[in-house]
C-alpha cells in the first residue's frame, strides 16, 4: 500500500461556510484523497493523500478551478551529483517524507529540485541535510547565490578524464601481464596483478562504490548499488581466485573489475559533456540580462548634467538610463529621448530589428543598434519580461509530461527485477544447465553491468528540456509537460476576435452627432473611455488627443462588462457602450439611430453609442485591420484537422466578416466573457480537446478552462498568468508553431523511451547468454559496460537533435 502524505495547505480566497463545503465536497470526491477538512479560522486545507494517485499539480489544478488560490513557499535547489533516474527518485522520495513538504520535482538534465513546502514547518538546511545524506551535493538556492556552474563543470570533467585514463593505463599494464609472464621478486602473477590494481581499482571505482554504499545504508536499490556489485563481485572474484580460498585461478579479472568502472566512467563523461547542452538555451537568456547601466540625470531641456555606471541591482523605477549603440538594455522602460533600433529576436524570435523613438516600451536584455536612448526605468529586477521568461522556461523545463509516468513506474521496478534475473540466471546456468562457476558468475556480473534505468530517466526531461528552450527562441514560451503532451492532440481551436485576429489597433473611422458638436462628443466620450485599458478605449482617447481635445475629470467611473462604461463628466450622467449597456438601462434607441447603426455594422465596424443623461448623442464607429498571418494561420489549423472557432463581444455583422476573411468555421458574436467559459466548457463535454487563444482580461476565464490556454504576449498580465503557451510579440502563426514544437517533442520522448526500453530488452538476455548454447558468443562484462555506457549518450543525442529544429511554419514563412 502507497504511503499517505498528510499536508496543511494554505488557502487564499475562503471567505464563508460556502466555501469551506465547495472545498470539502470537490476533494472529497477525488480518487487519492483519504480525508479532508478546509477549515476558516485558519485558512488552510487540511488533505491526507496518496501522491501516487493524486500528484501536488492536481491539487493546484483543483483549488483554483474553485475560484481559490494555493499559496506555498517555493524553493529551486542547485545539486551536484544526481547521474540516472534513481537518484532522481531517491531526492524526490526522500524530501517528500519531510512534513511542510508538499512537492518535490528533482530535474536531473539541469541538477535541480524545486520544492513547494511550508516555510513555517520545515527549513532549506532540513531539506539540505536530508540530500547530503543520499550523497549528493547541495550547492544552494539557484538564482541567489554565486555559483560558478562552468567551473564545477570542468572540474567534474577532469576529475571523470582522470579517472578514466588511470582505469584504462592500469587495465592495459594487466592485460600485458597475461602475455609476458612477469615475476617480480618471484611474485605469482596473481599477486603481482593485486598489488598493481589495488589503488587504481579503489581510485577509478570509488565514487560509483561511495554512491552505491549509500544507497544500501537508506535502503534504496539505485544504479549504483547493482554496479557496485557488479564491480566488487569481480574484485573479490579475483583476490579469492589469487589465493585459491574456494575460487581457482581462472577467475582472476583485476583487469574487468578496473575497465568496468573506467567504462561507466566513460558514459557519465559523455553524458555530462551532452546534458549541459541540453540546457544551453537557457544559460543563453540568462547570460542576456546585463550586470550594469549607466544612470543619469537630465535638466529641463533634456541635456544630460551627470551620469555614472551603476550596477544592475542599484536601479530604481523611475531612474533615467542611458543605453549607447551595442549596449544591452538593462530594464524593461520606456524611451524619452533619442532613436535607434532595437535587437528584439531574444524576446520574441523575429530577426528584424524595431524602430524605437519617444513613448516606446523597450526591453531588458534586448540590444541597442544604431542610436543612442535615453530611457525610464519602469520594470526592474525579477519583474522584466526576459526574467519571466526565464521563470517560465525554467519552471516547463523541470516539469513532466504524463508520459514520463510510464518511465518512472518501469524504474521503480526496474533494480529488483534485474537483481532477480541476474540471480535466476546465474543459477539456471550453474545448477540447471551444469556450466563452470566461471562462466555463471561471469553473466552476473553482465546483467548487473549492462542493465541500466539511466536512459529511461533521460529520455523524457532531455527532450523537454532542448524542445521548450529550442521553443523559447522562436518567441514561444511553453509553461509546462501537461502541455506539450496535450497540445498535439487538440481537435478545436477557439479564437478571441480584437488582438488576437485583429491587430488589437482600432482607429475611430465616423463620428455621428446628434444635437451636439464633434469635439464636445469626442470629449465626452474618451474623458470616460480614458478610464479603461481596452484597444477601442485607448483608440478613442487617440482620436481626442488628434483632435487637440483636453479631457475632464470623471468620477462614479464603472465598467460593465461586455456591455460598455459609465460614468459622470460634469454631473452629467455619462454611457459610452453597445446595444446591450443602453437596453440595460432601459434607455430607448430611436429608430433613425437604430438605421445608422445597422448601415455602420453592415459595414462590419465596431459601434459605440454615446449618451448623455439617458438622451443618445452621438456614434462612434472604429474598424480594427486584420493581421496579416491570420488567414494562413486559420488555413495550418485545418490541414491538421482542427475546427476553429470565434468568440467575441463584438456584434454579429462585424465577426461573421472577419471570420469569412481569415475562413474561421464558426462564430459566436456578442458574447460576455462567462460566455466564452461556457463555450469552451460546453465544446469538452463533446470530447473535444480545446485549446483558445486570447489577449485581455476577459479571456482569462476561457484561458483557464481550456485544455491548452494560449495567451498573446502583447496581451495583458493577467492573460498571460492564464495561459498554457505565451506567444510573444502575439505572433499568431506561432499558435501553429506552438502545436508543431509539442507534436515534434512528444515524437522525440517516444523515440527516446523506445530505444531506452529496447536497449535492456535487447542486452539484457544477450548478457544472461542467450547466444551463447547456439553460437557459442558470450557477451562479456566488458561489452556490457560500454553498451550501458554508450545507452544514456544515445538518448541525449538524439533529444540534442531537437536544438535544429524549426517549425513548417516558419520553414514556409522564410521560403
Amino acid at each position: 500500500m502507497a504511503k499517505l502524505k498528510e499536508m496543511d495547505l494554505p488557502i487564499e480566497g475562503m471567505h464563508c461556510a460556502s466555501c469551506v463545503l465547495s472545498l470539502n465536497k470537490t476533494f472529497e470526491k477525488v480518487e487519492g484523497v483519504e480525508s479532508v477538512d478546509a477549515d476558516l479560522a485558519s485558512n488552510k486545507l487540511h488533505l491526507t493523500v496518496n501522491p501516487k494517485k493524486l500528484p501536488f499539480d492536481e491539487i493546484e489544478t483543483l483549488v483554483k478551478n474553485l475560484g481559490f488560490e494555493l499559496h506555498t513557499d517555493e524553493v529551486t535547489l542547485k545539486l551536484n551529483g544526481m547521474h540516472c533516474a534513481s537518484c532522481v527518485m531517491n531526492v524526490e522520495n526522500f524530501l517528500i517524507r519531510l512534513d511542510g513538504i508538499f512537492d518535490v520535482k528533482a530535474d536531473l538534465t539541469s541538477q535541480t529540485a524545486r520544492i513547494n513546502y511550508d516555510k513555517t514547518k520545515v527549513t532549506v538546511k532540513d531539506m539540505g541535510e536530508v540530500i547530503n545524506s543520499l550523497g549528493f551535493e547541495v550547492l544552494g538556492i539557484d538564482g541567489q547565490l554565486e555559483i560558478n556552474e562552468d567551473e564545477i563543470y570542468k572540474n567534474d570533467l577532469k576529475d571523470k578524464r582522470n579517472r578514466i585514463i588511470v582505469g584504462f593505463a592500469a587495465s592495459a599494464v594487466l592485460m600485458a601481464l597475461m602475455y609476458i609472464h612477469w615475476h617480480p621478486f618471484g611474485l605469482s602473477m596473481g599477486i603481482t596483478s593485486l598489488i598493481i590494481s589495488i589503488l587504481p581499482f579503489l581510485y577509478v571505482s570509488l565514487p560509483t562504490l561511495r554512491a552505491g554504499f549509500n544507497g544500501l545504508v537508506h535502503k534504496n536499490l539505485n544504479m549504483d548499488v547493482m554496479y557496485s556489485m557488479g564491480i566488487t563481485v569481480a574484485y573479490i572474484s579475483s583476490i579469492l581466485g589469487t589465493f585459491n580460498i574456494v575460487l581457482d585461478h581462472s577467475f582472476m579479472f583485476y583487469e574487468t573489475a578496473i575497465m568496468l568502472p573506467s567504462f561507466l566512467l566513460i558514459g557519465r563523461y559523455l553524458e555530462a559533456k551532452a546534458k549541459k547542452k541540453t540546457s544551453d538555451s537557457i544559460r543563453e537568456l540568462i547570460g542576456l540580462q546585463p550586470t550594469a547601466a549607466t544612470l543619469i540625470e537630465l535638466d529641463s531641456n533634456g541635456n544630460i548634467v551627470s551620469q555614472k555606471e551603476v550596477n544592475i541591482k542599484e536601479i530604481q523605477i523611475g531612474d533615467i538610463l542611458l543605453v549607447r549603440p551595442g549596449d544591452k538594455i538593462p530594464v524593461d522602460g520606456e524611451v524619452i529621448g533619442g532613436h535607434s533600433y532595437v535587437d528584439e529576436s531574444m524576446i520574441n524570435g523575429e530577426p528584424i530589428p524595431k524602430a524605437k523613438r519617444d513613448g516606446e516600451e523597450v526591453f531588458a536584455g534586448t540590444i541597442n543598434q544604431d542610436g543612442v536612448l535615453h530611457i525610464k526605468a519602469k520594470k526592474i529586477g525579477s519583474k522584466t519580461v526576459l526574467s519571466n521568461i526565464i521563470r517560465l522556461v525554467e519552471k516547463a523545463q523541470s516539469s513532466r509530461p504524463p508520459v514520463q509516468k510510464l518511465a518512472n513506474t518501469a524504474v521503480s521496478y526496474f533494480i529488483p527485477t534485474i537483481l532477480t534475473i541476474a540471480v535466476v540466471v546465474f543459477l539456471l546456468w550453474y545448477f540447471v544447465f551444469d556450466s563452470t562457476l566461471l562462466f555463471a558468475l561471469t553473466t552476473l556480473i553482465s546483467i548487473l553491468v549492462v542493465a541500466c534505468p539511466c536512459a529511461l530517466g533521460l529520455a523524457t526531461p532531455t527532450a523537454v528540456t532542448v524542445g521548450v528552450g529550442r521553443a523559447a527562441e522562436f518567441g514561444i514560451l511553453i509553461k509546462n509537460g501537461d502541455t506539450l503532451e496535450n497540445a498535439g492532440k487538440i481537435d478545436v481551436a477557439a479564437f478571441d476576435k480584437t488582438g488576437t485576429i485583429t491587430e488589437g489597433q482600432p482607429e475611430v473611422d465616423d463620428v455621428i452627432c446628434y444635437g451636439i458638436s464633434e469635439n464636445e462628443l469626442v470629449e465626452l466620450a474618451a474623458s470616460v473611455e480614458k478610464n479603461s485599458n481596452h484597444p477601442i478605449a485607448k483608440a478613442i482617447v487617440r482620436k481626442a488627443s488628434d483632435m487637440n481635445l483636453e479631457l475632464i475629470q470623471t468620477s462614479s467611473f464603472e465598467n460593465i462588462t461586455g456591455k460598455g462604461l459609465k460614468a459622470q463628466v460634469d454631473d452629467k450622467d455619462i454611457l459610452a457602450g453597445n446595444k446591450k449597456l443602453l437596453e440595460s438601462q432601459d434607455i430607448e434607441i430611436p429608430q433613425s439611430v437604430l438605421e445608422e447603426y445597422g448601415r455602420l455594422e453592415d459595414l462590419s465596424k465596431t459601434i459605440i453609442l454615446i449618451c448623455v443623461d439617458r438622451e443618445i448623442k452621438g456614434i462612434l464607429s472604429l474598424s480594427d485591420k486584420i493581421k496579416a498571418n491570420s488567414k494562413r494561420t486559420i488555413e495550418e489549423l485545418h490541414k491538421m484537422g482542427i475546427e476553429t472557432y470565434m468568440l467575441t463581444g463584438d456584434n454579429k455583422k462585424t465577426a461573421s466578416t472577419v471570420a469569412s476573411a481569415v475562413g474561421i468555421d464558426n462564430v459566436c458574436a456578442g458574447v460576455l466573457p462567462e460566455n466564452k467559459l461556457d463555450i469552451v466548457k460546453n465544446l469538452q463535454k463533446e470530447d473535444k480537446t480545446v485549446l483558445f487563444v486570447g489577449d485581455g482580461i476577459n479571456d482569462a476565464p476561457a484561458l483557464t478552462q481550456a485544455n491548452i490556454g494560449v495567451a498573446m504576449g502583447n496581451g495583458t498580465d493577467i492573460a498571460m498568468e492564464s495561459g498554457d503557451i505565451v506567444v510573444m510579440e502575439g505572433d499568431l502563426e506561432n499558435v501553429v508553431a506552438a502545436v508543431q514544437f509539442s507534436k515534434k517533442v512528444m515524437t522525440r520522448i517516444k523515440e527516446n523511451l523506445f530505444w531506452a526500453f529496447a536497449y535492456n530488452v535487447i542486452l539484457i538476455p544477450l548478457a544472461a547468454g542467450a547466444l551463447y548454447a547456439g553460437f557459442g558468443i558470450m557477451f562479456m562484462p566488458e561489452w556490457s559496460a560500454l553498451a550501458m555506457a554508450l545507452s544514456s549518450v544515445t538518448v541525449i543525442s538524439l533529444s540534442l537533435a531537437l536544438k535544429g529544429y524549426v517549425p513548417a511554419i516558419k520553414k514556409e514563412t522564410k521560403s
